[in-house]
């Protein structure tokens, strides 16, 4: 086990210090190209307008950094373990059965959303450029039903854990589940990635919990890509906290959302995915909110969704709404491994 923890401190190192040195470069490209952030309107969004408008051609695309660092590690260290061996073997993490699913999911869901950010950076599409909500969740649900069927037809997994209780076989409901909980991630990242820092920070402790319960339950493989994950994203931080030198974009969100909904699927831990990403869960259900009460009531509840545009309306800065946000995180990041674990060591003790 602690070699296993050190190959993980390894990966997580060179994924660090791999994404760092290749970002300066990117955003250079980023700008060569023009591929900055189109800020909506001010008729289809004031609120978000007037606080945003001075982000406008920001370099975006950010995420690309993250993807491009664990995928390309995985990729380089898998080729160089094949005809090497050695400390390659030790370092890679390319497994059939722990990370084929996860890597792929990151890949698609990367792609996808980079032609997103693309056509919004080209002003392609409705209202400045891109795709629509309802273009992005038909995706999330199309991805989402591949997993879903692939895991439980292929990988005959049918069971849901149930926190104190042990596992549940629920047959073919297995396959909803698996859509719900994907298309949840993908859309709750995309909506938190609106501040600086904030869906990066997020999602730093959701995959450092998820990487956490890998590792506790064996599957090193996966904890390790878990690793180059949370390298990457610290990389990406470094440059992404206000104020930000480029945004994570489609790319990313979709990529760390999709990928933190498998990787919680693969470790049988959905039902503790709410407390690795409460703010995500808090960010989506404001939109969801919001959406409703403005159909049925004809009125807003709150000033702007997702819910840090509301509090960024009330006058609070947006480094306090992420910071406030990161703690809060930390706080059910800590419950959710805590309640893991109460749960694991009662379950072993029956």
């Amino acid at each position: 086990m602690i070699s296993q923890a050190i190959r993980l401190l390894i990966l997580s190192g060179l994924s660090f210090i791999t994404a760092l040195s290749l970002t300066p470069i990117f955003i250079k490209l980023l700008d060569r190209f023009h591929l900055h952030k189109q800020i909506r309107s001010q008729e289809s969004a004031p609120v978000f307008y007037s606080l945003h408008k001075h982000k406008e051609n920001t370099p975006t695309m950010g995420g690309v950094i993250i993807w491009v660092t664990v995928l390309g590690l995985a990729l380089l260290i898998w080729l160089l373990s094949d005809i090497f061996g050695g400390v390659f073997d030790y370092l890679s993490f390319v497994d059939r059965a722990q990370t084929y699913l996860p890597i792929a999911a990151m890949l698609i869901a990367a792609i996808l959303g980079l032609i997103d950010d693309i056509l919004g950076a080209l002003r392609i599409g409705p209202k400045g450029g891109g795709l629509r909500i309802s273009q992005k969740i038909i995706m999330y649900a199309v991805l989402a039903a591949i997993g879903g069927f692939w895991f439980y037809y292929r990988l005959n997994w049918d069971v849901l854990y149930i926190p104190f209780w042990g596992n549940l076989t629920i047959g073919w409901w297995y396959i909803p589940i698996f859509m719900f909980v994907i298309i949840a991630s993908a859309f709750s990242a995309n909506e938190t990635d609106g501040l600086d820092g904030l869906a990066g920070g997020v999602m730093l402790f959701a995959f450092f919990s998820l990487t956490t319960v890998a590792f506790i339950l064996g599957r090193y493989d996966l904890a390790a890509f878990g690793g180059a994950v949370i390298g990457a994203l610290l990389a990406f931080l470094w440059f992404n906290i206000y104020p930000a030198r480029f945004f994570m974009g489609d790319t990313g969100s979709m990529a760390l959302g999709i990928t933190m909904g498998v990787v919680a699927m693969l470790t049988n831990t959905t039902l503790f995915l709410p407390f690795f990403g409460f703010i995500l869960v808090f960010e989506s259900l404001s939109v969801i909110i919001q959406m409703i009460s403005k159909k049925v009531l004809k009125r807003k509840i709150f000033l702007s969704t997702p819910i840090h545009h509301h509090f960024e309306a009330k006058g609070w800065h947006e480094t306090k709404i992420t910071m406030r946000f990161w703690i809060i995180s930390v706080i059910s990041c800590i419950l959710g491994l805590v309640l893991f674990l109460m749960s694991r060591f009662m379950f072993l003790i029956k």
